[in-house]
């Protein structure tokens, strides 16, 4: 009986469609801007793209992703950097992040029934909804860490040679991490590259945040039904008590 009754529950439909459409224009818009970056660094160091003054550096924004290429009078960036684009990543991504976080806080609640934005749920059919949704989001986690951090898991100590067979001067890995997925390499030249980019270190670790919020609301869910089927069974047995 205990897992049939009635609760309540948020209605997070409207949440979750900002969710997916912000999504949307967020891979859609951070596609544009890795294109944008394609040898955009090499063209800065060989003069193709000009700034105010010297060129001084050349570095990655993990946030749009984009390369900045710094100038003695200001700076130059690839298309992830400029506006409109920026603006309109910036924009979904809190609408994403705001909806997602909001979503997920209220599936980890149970209010009473009585209100228009409140409707009624079985904790049988909230634990489906909060499993879904950790099913989603800790495979979006699992997914992308395993993306960027495999070379990391198969061997620490020598990620920035993994999968490639460089003879007797492989690269050496320099302070790996797992949290983020980082290391620095060091090739025989002297010259030294992260592992990977700032920007996909950084989301495989904010992907983790959904995943944790997730979690913790599946856990209530699974938590709150066995709650009620052992109050359900409590009346039964003590009604078969003999006085």
């Amino acid at each position: 009986m205990g897992e049939n009754t009635a609760r309540g529950a948020y209605r997070t439909g409207p949440l979750w469609a900002v969710v997916g459409i912000s999504l949307g224009v967020l891979l859609v818009g951070s596609l544009l801007a890795l294109f944008g970056m394609l040898e955009f660094d090499e063209r800065c160091m060989q003069g193709l793209t000009t700034g105010p003054g010297r060129l001084l550096d050349v570095h990655t924004q993990a946030f749009p992703a984009a390369t900045v290429c710094e100038f003695e009078g200001g700076d130059v960036t690839s298309l992830g950097g400029r506006w409109p684009l920026a603006a309109v990543l910036w924009l979904a991504m809190a609408a994403f992040v705001g909806c997602l976080l909001v979503a997920l806080v209220a599936e980890c609640c149970e209010p009473a029934v009585g209100r228009d934005h409140i409707m009624p749920m079985t904790r049988k059919a909230k634990l489906r909804r909060t499993g879904a949704a950790f099913f989603v989001t800790g495979s979006a986690f699992a997914g992308f860490y395993a993306l960027v951090g495999w070379r990391l898991l198969a061997g620490p100590s020598a990620a920035c040679a993994a999968g490639a067979d460089w003879g007797d001067s492989p690269p050496q890995t320099l302070d790996p991490s797992f949290l983020p997925p980082q290391a620095t390499c060091r090739y025989g030249s002297g010259l030294t590259k992260r592992l990977n980019p700032d920007w996909a270190a950084s989301l495989a670790m904010e992907l983790a945040v959904p995943a944790l919020l997730a979690g913790v609301g599946f856990a209530l869910a699974w938590w709150r039904l066995r709650q009620g089927r052992g109050a359900a069974k409590t009346p039964r047995m003590s009604a078969r008590t003999p006085a």
